[in-house]
């Protein structure tokens, strides 16, 4: 892609910025609606997974989108948020959108939302903000492809989120915790509440295992909506899975046939998981239900299936992996994950929080693992201060040393685990982290090694 594309796609992201951020969120789905109607619905245009949930809904998108591209069906997926690039978001057929095509669909989308823009001023309402632009962006972006199928990840909720302006014929609910109390609920049942307005008339409804009163919530959901609904444990499960270089191997129970030692390139139990809801959901999209995924689609779908940002090496001697565990639950799957998959005595944790996430719930889970701390803050205007992260990892009981920034939380930290090979380094507690972590890597290509 040339210098002029890349320039015209970074304008784009500018012009995203200029507008209020994502943290700025409101139940208003119809101000997304309206755009896209003057723009004729490009959401109509293709089948669509609708995937929420409160942990592991980026990486079962992921490989809902790989396993659907092997069945030779060319796949948008819509993810947020970026790690190093806002154009990641928007993936077509497993690749980030092409600088000149992001370009061309925001020159598209532009006229109309001056115009959407101009109705919501005059009527005492704020501009369109930077994810209902995104979204609309996106819808554009992947019906100009063309794709036959979006995988479509929420960004917070379900029912006023902007993506909702889609009808999914598949819904998909990852497990559902507490998050985002301020804007979905203080209770589970309430946020599953938010989160089950994705559940569309007839869809194919398929659910991780869930707390028994999200589970009450999503059945009563799909029972208004008269949409078939499966749950993890019940309609299909993940039967077995055990460690293998570079992953796992794991055997799937779905919804229409069983599935035996299919290898996964992702570490961590939960990816396991994530991996037998995404069968389950490809399985309802592909087939009905009724009709099995063949063994050489699976084989690739599975096996080209990437999480990055989670649990990633990004680093050797000393190990270095990176995971963008944001809250409490995630963080707990990552300790899971660190003590099954690794084989380390130590792990020094360099981690960062954003202010509006649960630092306190976060460095509990952690602390378990963690030999020593190295507090730091995500390059956020949201981050919590790395003297807040500190104080917490005190209360733990746990050795700890705050940094100004990842660069030197980083460098302590290998600095550190370089000492013993019986030490490693994780990297988490943000998407923004992760993403500085990834970029910090590559340009100080850590997988050569450790050098003083």
């Amino acid at each position: 892609m040339s210098d002029r594309e890349r320039r015209r796609a970074d304008a784009v992201y500018e012009a995203l910025l200029q507008r209020q951020g994502e943290q700025w969120v409101q139940p208003r789905v119809e101000r997304t609606r309206r755009v896209l109607e003057l723009l004729d619905d490009p959401q109509k245009t293709y089948r669509v997974v609708h995937v929420t949930g409160t942990n592991g809904k980026t990486s079962t998108s992921r490989i809902i989108e790989s396993l659907v591209r092997a069945h030779g069906l060319r796949t948008g997926l819509f993810t947020s948020p970026h790690l190093e690039r806002f154009t990641e978001r928007i993936m077509i057929d497993g690749e980030p959108i092409d600088d000149a095509a992001v370009a061309d669909a925001w020159d598209e989308i532009a006229p109309f939302v001056d115009l959407v823009d101009g109705e919501l001023v005059a009527g005492g309402d704020a501009r369109l903000t930077y994810f209902e632009l995104l979204t609309v962006l996106a819808f554009v972006a992947f019906a100009d492809a063309p794709i036959d199928v979006l995988v479509l990840e929420v960004g917070m909720g379900g029912s006023w989120d902007s993506t909702n302006s889609a009808d999914g014929d598949v819904a998909v609910f990852a497990p559902i915790d507490l998050d985002h109390a301020d804007r979905l609920g203080d209770t589970i049942a309430e946020i599953a509440t938010v989160k089950a307005g994705i559940i569309k008339d007839g869809a194919a409804v398929v659910s991780a295992r869930q707390d028994a009163a999200a589970e009450a919530v999503l059945r009563q959901a799909a029972a208004a909506r008269g949409a078939a609904i499966a749950f993890e444990g019940a309609e299909f499960a993940l039967a077995q899975q055990r460690l293998a270089v570079g992953g796992q191997q794991i055997t799937v129970r779905g919804l229409a046939g069983t599935y035996e030692d299919e290898y996964l390139p992702l570490y961590g139990a939960h990816q396991g998981f994530n991996a037998a809801l995404a069968v389950a959901a490809v399985e309802s999209l592909v087939g009905g239900g009724t009709l099995p995924i063949a063994g050489d689609v699976l084989a690739d779908g599975l096996g080209g299936a990437t999480s990055p940002g989670r649990l990633q090496l990004i680093g050797a001697s000393p190990t270095v992996l990176v995971d963008a565990a944001h809250n409490p639950h995630g963080a707990r799957a990552l300790v899971t994950a660190l003590r099954e998959a690794f084989d380390f005595d130590e792990w020094g944790v360099v981690l960062g929080v954003l202010a509006d996430k649960d630092a306190a719930g976060i460095v509990a889970e952690i602390a378990p693992v963690a030999a020593q701390v190295f507090a730091t803050a995500p390059d956020s205007e949201r981050a919590e201060e790395a003297d807040a992260i500190a104080d917490l990892a005190e209360a733990q009981g746990l050795r700890v040393s705050v940094h100004r920034d990842l660069a030197d939380a980083a460098e302590a930290a290998r600095a550190w685990a370089a000492a013993s090979d019986r030490r490693a380094v994780v990297i988490a507690g943000s998407v923004v982290l992760a993403g500085e972590a990834l970029n910090l890597a590559a340009a100080e290509d850590w997988k050569s090694g450790w050098s003083e």
